[in-house]
């Protein structure tokens, strides 16, 4: 199956919440062709390049399914839409339509089953209820609350001010154990920086 991508500065974890405000044709038209089906489309995380104009010269290989669950008129009259995340998927190849529309083959990721929460996992599990205080998260109404390790770790991937690079990174591991692990270790990494 081809699926239409939409490339942007952004990372998009299962589970998680984005909204979208559309405005170029070929992005109006994917969401009404992906609505009709029932299907949804690809997010990936552009490396090199602009999100408007021409296709991306840089994006990456591993995204995010993005299923729309809502959508309005906007003030301004654009089309705005809350996407969820769903499968994460690698692309195999890809095709730019006329309209640069990209299409791609993609290739589904093997999810592991949800995990139980750890112990160890305290300190993150308070740092996501932390985090979903904030407005800008209360928003989106995820309702943030881990069900495990994997919808942690996603959650936190997904919020956290990590650069778009780790984020692609995380969200490469498919093990939760090891992107939860990951996480902490970009914690540290900040926390240094604070100190320094």
């Amino acid at each position: 199956m081809m699926l239409p991508l939409f490339p942007l500065n952004a990372v998009l974890f299962p589970g998680c919440m984005l909204d979208l405000q559309l405005f170029e044709a070929r992005y109006l038209d994917m969401v009404g062709r992906v609505m009709k089906q029932g299907e949804g489309f690809g997010v990936v995380c552009i490396l090199d390049g602009e999100e408007v104009g021409q296709a991306p010269e840089g994006y990456a290989l591993v995204g995010c399914e993005a299923l729309v669950r809502d959508f309005q008129q906007q003030d301004n009259g654009l089309l705005g839409i809350r996407v969820e995340g769903g499968r994460r998927f690698r692309v195999v190849s890809t095709q730019v339509q006329r309209d640069q529309l990209i299409l791609a083959d993609v290739e589904w990721l093997d999810e592991l089953p949800e995990r139980p929460l750890q112990e160890a996992d305290a300190d993150l599990v308070a740092l996501l209820a932390a985090l979903a205080e904030h407005p800008m998260v209360a928003a989106l109404n995820m309702g943030v609350t881990a069900s495990g390790q994997q919808s942690l770790a996603n959650q936190l991937a997904y919020l956290l001010p990590f650069t778009e690079e780790d984020k692609v990174e995380l969200l490469e591991l498919s093990d939760a154990q090891e992107r939860l692990d990951a996480i902490q270790d970009l914690l540290d990494e900040m926390q240094g920086e604070l100190q320094a």
